[in-house]
């Protein structure tokens, strides 16, 4: 299988310490928030495949969320320090879903995903992928699998 990318999952980790803003009364987690939490995790994930949200809008490309979903678990507290994963199966398809995990320390805090369509900003019409967008995600997993393949372990499944 050299040089071949079987599985085109991308798996980002980012952590974030929960504000004092982020809680109610109870210095609990609003449950609105983990949304702005996936939003965190798919903004660093893209970033960090070389396609951040200035670099598409710039281009004239918008990524509206068209579903969301969080499944919660355990309350996150404030000053927690929160791992936030974003997973994005890279196969090309019309729609983007990207699932999220996030935790404290082992402890499994939420779960949930978003689901979304590239559209034209000028005319807010659904598109497929544009190409900086495809391309992009293309060379990270190349450098991904690269890297996997020199050390042995693999850094895309």
């Amino acid at each position: 299988m050299s040089g071949q990318i079987v599985e085109k999952l991308i798996v980002h980790t980012t952590a974030l310490r929960v504000r004092y803003a982020d809680t109610d009364k109870m210095q609990v987690v609003y449950n609105g928030v983990y949304l702005e939490y996936f939003e965190v995790g798919r903004t660093e994930m893209l970033r960090a495949c070389g396609v951040p949200y200035v670099g598409l809008e710039k281009q004239g490309y918008l990524l509206p969320v068209l579903e969301a979903s969080v499944l919660y678990k355990q309350p996150a507290l404030y000053d927690d320090i929160l791992t936030i994963e974003a997973r994005y199966d890279a196969t090309p398809r019309p729609l983007v879903r990207i699932e999220y995990t996030i935790r404290r320390d082992d402890t499994l805090i939420a779960t949930g995903f978003t689901v979304h369509s590239f559209v034209r900003a000028e005319t807010m019409k659904a598109i497929k992928p544009p190409k900086i967008y495809t391309e992009a995600i293309e060379r990270y997993l190349q450098t991904a699998y690269a890297a996997s393949s020199q050390v042995g372990e693999p850094m895309i499944r």
